[in-house]
């Protein structure tokens, strides 16, 4: 059997350690690039009233998910979109917008209201955040259609949801054009997506390695190191590497 071939086989049969299929994640994020969010479902502002979220996205757009009684990362994730928006040299409102939606169906107006005040009150840009930073609750129904459309997936535990944690860019029309994970975010990074996404250009995640070697946690709600697939990796590239040293120091001697 040549060495070529003895390689394809060593691949295909480590690559389902490496492999993971849309249908496998329970909970985390199923990036849908280039993909349009369902322009007309029902949210609920801050004033209590139904609106579609077609008509809101008209500029670059920060969709996240979140529930305003989350007692881990939904918290340090809109804390770090705070820090990041504050940080940016764009104008919060004019240049884009972030919308932030509750996907428990059993709260109301009111702890958006309060967690948005929350804000409001650590941010340095408050004016451009108060019309800038919307924040919404909604039905079952459309918080279904919109977490699916965005590859946004959770499960509920008794009173509260397991979950993780990600920025979601949109372009003007409502196309997916970059995922931002964890409860951290680069003023810079985030601008530079936002520019992007201004243009519709999409683009892989930034952090798109490091999202390959860690995976989230639900129990822990962090993302830890995933030693089966940085090892199969590991494997695979020095087992293709030996296999093709061998290869030419075959053929070297054969000629």
């Amino acid at each position: 059997m040549k060495f070529y071939t003895i390689a394809a086989l060593l691949i295909l049969a480590l690559l389902p350690a490496l492999a993971q299929s849309d249908t496998d994640v329970e909970i985390g994020v199923v990036e849908k690039l280039d993909q349009y969010i369902p322009m007309d479902a029902q949210l609920v502002d801050e004033h209590g009233d139904t609106v579609i979220i077609g008509d809101l996205i008209d500029k670059p757009t920060i969709l996240n998910f979140v529930y305003y009684r989350c007692p881990g990362i939904c918290s340090p994730l809109m804390d770090g979109l705070a820090d990041a928006m504050d940080g940016n040299d764009m104008v919060l409102g004019e240049d884009y917008q972030a919308l932030t939606i509750s996907f428990d169906a059993r709260e109301g107006t009111f702890l958006a209201i309060k967690k948005k005040n929350n804000y409001l009150n650590l941010m340095q840009k408050k004016d451009q955040a108060e019309k800038g930073w919307l924040f919404f609750t909604s039905d079952s129904a459309s918080i279904a259609q919109l977490t699916e459309a965005a590859g946004f997936r959770y499960k509920p535990t008794g009173n509260d949801f397991i979950h993780s944690a990600t920025l979601i860019i949109l372009d003007p029309k409502g196309k997916i054009t970059r995922y931002m994970n964890g409860i951290y975010f680069l003023p810079f990074e985030l601008k530079m997506s936002l520019l992007e996404a201004a243009e519709g250009k999409s683009g892989p995640t930034i952090n798109r390695v490091l999202q390959y070697c860690y995976s989230y946690d639900p129990e822990g709600q962090k993302y830890m190191l995933n030693i089966t697939k940085v090892s199969a990796t590991v494997i695979i590239f020095f087992g293709v590497v030996l296999l093709l040293v061998l290869f030419f120091f075959k053929k070297r001697k054969t000629t």
